[in-house]
This record gives C-alpha cells, sequence and structure tokens, in this order.
C-alpha cells in the first residue's frame, strides 16, 4: 500500500483528488493539508511515501516545502500537481528534488500512475513541458541584472532601486533596458513575465 499525503488548498479540489486516488487498491490517503507550512510538519507525523503537492499554497508556497521535505524526510518522495506548467516552475521543482510534475489537466488515471511511478523511485516529467524548459537555456542575467529586475518586479521605481543598491538612476535605467534588450522583451513588464516564465526571477 502506497501512503500519500495530500496538499492542495482548494476544498473542492481535495475533495476530488482524495476521491480519485481511494478508487485505486494500492493507494491510500494518509493526511490532507491545505497549507504548505504543515507539509514537514504532517509529513514527519504520519510518515507517507509520496506526498501530492501543489505549488500555490498559502503559508509556504509547495516548492520550498518540497525542498524542505526532502531534507528532512528523504523517504518520502514528492509530486508537484499544478495548474502552472511553466518551464520556470518546472525548473524550481527539479532544483527541490521533487520525483514527479504532473499538470492538473492531466488524465484522471495518469495520477494514480505517477504517485507510483514516483514511489517507485522514478521521475515522472511531462515530456513536452520539459523539452520547453532545456529549450529556455540558462538565465542570460547578470547577478546584478537579476536583482535590479526582481526589484522592479516587485514594484520599486528606478530612484527607489538605485537608493537601495547605491546606484545612479541612470545606471539602473540602463540595466533594465538592458535586460529587456537580452530577453527579447516589448518593454520591462514583459521582461518580468519572460524572466518569471522561466524561473530566473
Amino acid at each position: 500500500m502506497i501512503r500519500i499525503l495530500l496538499a492542495e488548498d482548494m476544498h473542492m479540489v481535495r475533495g476530488a483528488l482524495v476521491a480519485l486516488l481511494t478508487l485505486e487498491d494500492d493507494l491510500q490517503v494518509v493526511a490532507e493539508v491545505e497549507r504548505g507550512d504543515r507539509i514537514v510538519p504532517t509529513a514527519l507525523d504520519c510518515e507517507p511515501d509520496v506526498a501530492v503537492i501543489d505549488v500555490d499554497l498559502p503559508g509556504l508556497d509547495g516548492l520550498t516545502a518540497a525542498a524542505q521535505l526532502a531534507q528532512q524526510l528523504p523517504s518520502c518522495r514528492t509530486l508537484i500537481l499544478t495548474s502552472l506548467g511553466r518551464p520556470g516552475t518546472l525548473r524550481k521543482a527539479l532544483a527541490a528534488q521533487v520525483g514527479g510534475f504532473l499538470l492538473k489537466d492531466a488524465p484522471a488515471d495518469r495520477l494514480a500512475d505517477a504517485v507510483r511511478e514516483v514511489a517507485a523511485g522514478n521521475r515522472v516529467i511531462d515530456p513536452q513541458l520539459a523539452l520547453a524548459a532545456f529549450d529556455n537555456g540558462d538565465n542570460p542575467l547578470t547577478p546584478r541584472e537579476t536583482e535590479v529586475l526582481r526589484m522592479a518586479a516587485g514594484g520599486a521605481e528606478a530612484a527607489d532601486i538605485a537608493r537601495r543598491l547605491f546606484l545612479s538612476v541612470g545606471t539602473v535605467r540602463n540595466y533594465l533596458t538592458t535586460v529587456v534588450t537580452k530577453l527579447n522583451a516589448r518593454n520591462r513588464v514583459d521582461a518580468i513575465r519572460v524572466a518569471r516564465d522561466s524561473g530566473w526571477l
């Protein structure tokens, strides 16, 4: 019997997933949590074989929780189940040492199969998404360009960024212009979108 911890904040979705998984004779949902900061404590308490985790959770995001779980309970494998089918999200998931990455629009029977594969120590990743993640290549931005763009993404104006990084406003604007060019973006907002989708922010 494969013991499963399910982390999903939407009550209706969580209920549907539990119903789906319990239809399988070899799968058992032993714990449910709706917050990311409850994943590790609950897993340490019930010691599941697989944790099925959504990315977008209150308290702590699912990828951070998955990384913590890999360190504190390595016997528990992790399967990310998300609607965020972006290459950058997959890159972050792989960095968190997850065993699998499945989109919520996958066929229902795919979830049970993915849980079994992950429990067996295999890695399960949507092939098209994996291809897109590797096609994106490495981050073309320097650490300073990434830092400036991250602050801009947080809503900081050029003057604020300049003051916090001890730069001139002109230098900050030059960094942002360079970022837009490097990412083949239309403008700063588009550059932020490209960087986030690619997992560089």
